[in-house]
């Protein structure tokens, strides 16, 4: 289990200065092409949204009002706040923001690969034998693993397939307590 804390991860503002984001993990670590990846990402103005070619993505608003993003009779959807929004990365997307700056947790899978949904939740998870995981806590306080170390809003944990620790799991600590949960598994 490693853990992270979003505000302490080192920013790459984008080539074309629309924005920065903060890796979390690009696995296998150190390879030139990633099997799954998860960032998160800060939105200062409209502009181009890179494609990744092959790889399939789930875009999270964690903060700001929304992001409307479009590929011209392909693709026309708007990111709200804690609502996950799965789509090709193989689309030539634009960003278009609701309201100014925003922030966004990016779940990425290499299709044929990985599958890595993401979900809202309010309860414990457990991590699947074989699976990477991503935990983000959007509120509250959380629990993970069996150091019994809490979480609070913009932390997190993250497990790679390799993971044979005991107490791969997530637990609410506190009402109302939301995160965001990415099983990360092989595809068969």
């Amino acid at each position: 289990m490693h853990h992270f804390d979003v505000e302490t991860l080192k920013a790459g503002r984008w080539r074309n200065g629309g924005g920065a984001t903060r890796e979390i993990v690009s696995w296998p670590m150190g390879a030139g092409e990633f099997q799954w990846r998860a960032s998160v990402a800060d939105i200062d103005r409209n502009g181009p949204f890179s494609a990744f070619p092959g790889v399939d993505r789930t875009f999270t608003l964690l903060s700001g009002d929304g992001v409307r993003l479009t590929a011209p009779g392909t693709f026309d959807r708007t990111a709200r706040p804690e609502e996950p929004l799965a789509f090709s990365g193989d689309l030539e997307l634009t960003a278009e923001l609701r309201g100014g700056p925003c922030r966004a947790l990016n779940i990425m899978a290499r299709r044929g690969h990985r599958a890595a949904p993401v979900d809202r939740i309010t309860g414990p998870v457990a991590l699947l034998d074989g699976h990477a995981a991503v935990f983000h806590v959007l509120r509250g306080h959380w629990r993970t693993g069996t150091d019994g170390r809490p979480l609070a809003a913009g932390q997190g944990v993250w497990w790679d397939e390799h993971d044979t620790t005991p107490g791969r799991a997530a637990t609410p600590l506190s009402p109302g307590a939301v995160a965001l949960w990415a099983d990360i598994a092989p595809v068969a």
